[in-house]
């Protein structure tokens, strides 16, 4: 009866562990912080990734709404 209360308290534990990671991970997905913490690595491993980095942040630039002082409406 210990075993299997043991074995339980095990599998729950690494159940626990699991969906903490799964959590984790979605949450850095929607936040964006990934690319900055994993992107030193990538590169150690992949030289190119780099490249793809830059690429990919000049894109995100090109999508943001640029806002200059000529935007906003004009009051009197």
């Amino acid at each position: 009866m210990a075993a299997l209360w043991g074995l339980s308290i095990v599998v729950g534990g690494l159940g626990v562990l699991l969906t903490g990671f799964a959590w984790l991970a979605r949450r850095v997905r929607r936040s964006g912080v990934g690319a900055q913490i994993m992107g030193p690595i990538d590169e150690a491993w992949n030289p190119g990734a780099h490249r793809w980095r830059q690429e990919i942040e000049i894109q995100e630039q090109r999508m943001l709404p640029s806002t200059g002082a000529d935007d906003q409406p004009r009051r009197g």
